[in-house]
């Protein structure tokens, strides 16, 4: 098993990597040239700058049983289409389960904001979610 982090705006990229060191599980983080990035422990993987090309980099690169963590809904799909286990950044697990309504939901903010509607953003980030997200991944990297 790898894991695999999208890293463009991830804001769990450290407590990932120490999770995954604890398990020694290698790390890989995949972002775009606009968002570079290097930390120890991890591998870094930078595309070009374009539609989804670090998304498509890093599901054609993960293997069926690979551990992702993305807050991307699409690519959590592609990602559990090709035997990932995915989590979003607050240890939310997507599954075949939920994926659809979670698309279903995008696709209706996508068209509030065609339309000139805007949509509210998420509130500032706590700990409490860190500690969550953690505590996720760490059951999720168990799972054989």
């Amino acid at each position: 098993m790898k894991l695999w982090i999208d890293a463009d705006a991830c804001p769990v990229v450290n407590e990932a990597i120490g999770v995954a060191r604890n398990h020694h599980i290698e790390v890989t983080l995949v972002c775009d040239d606009a968002h570079v990035m290097q930390r120890e422990g991890a591998q870094t993987i930078t595309v070009l700058r374009g539609a989804d090309s670090a998304d498509l980099k890093l599901v054609n690169l993960l293997s069926r049983g690979d551990a992702v963590v993305t807050q991307d809904y699409g690519l959590a799909a592609l990602c559990l289409a090709r035997g990932a286990k995915v989590l979003d950044q607050n240890g939310r697990r997507y599954t075949n389960d939920n994926i659809d309504s979670l698309l279903g939901i995008r696709h209706v903010a996508a068209k509030v904001r065609r339309g000139g509607g805007r949509m509210k953003g998420p509130p500032k980030r706590e700990k409490w979610q860190d500690e969550q997200f953690v505590e996720s991944l760490e059951k999720l990297l168990m799972e054989k």
